[in-house]
């Protein structure tokens, strides 16, 4: 909590350092949101449902998105959530002498509640909006199955981009460019319903680009699409296995790290 609170004032002083950044970051995290949702809630408004799912149904999978796109901003910025920056362009050093657990750098570097705030407020507004609209009768249970399900998908994403970002470890140049390629993968794909797609491909997004562990699957199951009792828990479980993966993988780009060093690492600015 210390380390959040030093993190969050420093990004607080370091937005307010110039009102015109201020306006820039607002504005321009505020129309990003927006738009990457706009295209799927217009089809729904011009049909009327797609598929199974309502227009309600559907404005609650753009906000559950829309969240599980902001949060991982909110709270793994500055190049945490993007892991293969730091490791590839020698930065990872710095969080290795910082004197606390390596974990706990991961959890707390990149709280930035100030400048990635607009990233999630428009999903929390439009969930608010679409939850007495588009959710069964609200019950503390239900509210829990959401906030569990929630935190899975931003596992699932983040455990997805250190899976693909460890590989700096071995090639920092290469996964570098992967590893913005796998995010913005994830992003694109989070947001459409898979219904009606054949077994092969939906289970493609739902394992090799798990892009339908982000929004898909777990409103299927909160919204009582898909009835299985299970089903709340299958987003959970997919998360628990992912990010097992992706710390085996991670460790073992620690150990190669530690023979070889950064094979980047340059003499001048912040790579000093």
């Amino acid at each position: 909590m210390q380390l959040w609170q030093v993190h969050g004032a420093m990004d607080v002083r370091w937005m307010l350092r110039d009102i015109r950044t201020l306006l820039t970051f607002v504005i321009a995290d505020s129309l990003s949101s927006i738009a990457s949702a706009s295209a799927i809630f217009l089809l729904a408004e011009r049909f009327g449902a797609i598929g199974r799912w309502r227009a309600d149904q559907i404005v609650f999978m753009l906000a559950y998105a829309m969240v599980v796109s902001g949060l991982p901003y909110l709270f793994f910025n500055y190049n945490v959530s993007y892991i293969s920056r730091r490791v590839g362009r020698g930065q990872w050093d710095h969080t290795l002498i910082q004197p606390n657990p390596i974990w706990m750098s991961l959890l707390t570097e990149g709280f930035s509640p100030f400048s990635a705030i607009m990233a999630v407020l428009p999903g929390l507004a439009l969930l608010a909006w679409a939850i007495p609209r588009a959710a069964p009768p609200l019950t503390l249970g239900w509210l829990a199955l959401l906030l569990l399900n929630l935190s899975a998908s931003v596992i699932i994403a983040l455990a997805f981009s250190f899976l693909w970002g460890s590989l700096a470890f071995w090639a920092p140049r290469a996964a570098e460019e992967l590893n913005l390629s796998t995010w913005k993968l994830l992003d694109q794909l989070k947001q459409f319903p898979l219904d009606g797609l054949g077994a092969l491909l939906t289970g493609g997004l739902l394992t090799i680009v798990p892009s339908g562990f982000l929004a898909w699957y777990p409103c299927r199951t909160l919204l009582n699409i898909d009835t299985r009792p299970a089903g709340p828990m299958v987003t959970p479980l997919a998360a628990g296995v992912t990010a097992l993966l992706a710390t085996w993988v991670f460790r073992r780009g620690m150990k190669q790290y530690g023979r070889t060093g950064s094979q980047r690492y340059l003499s001048f600015g912040h790579r000093r």
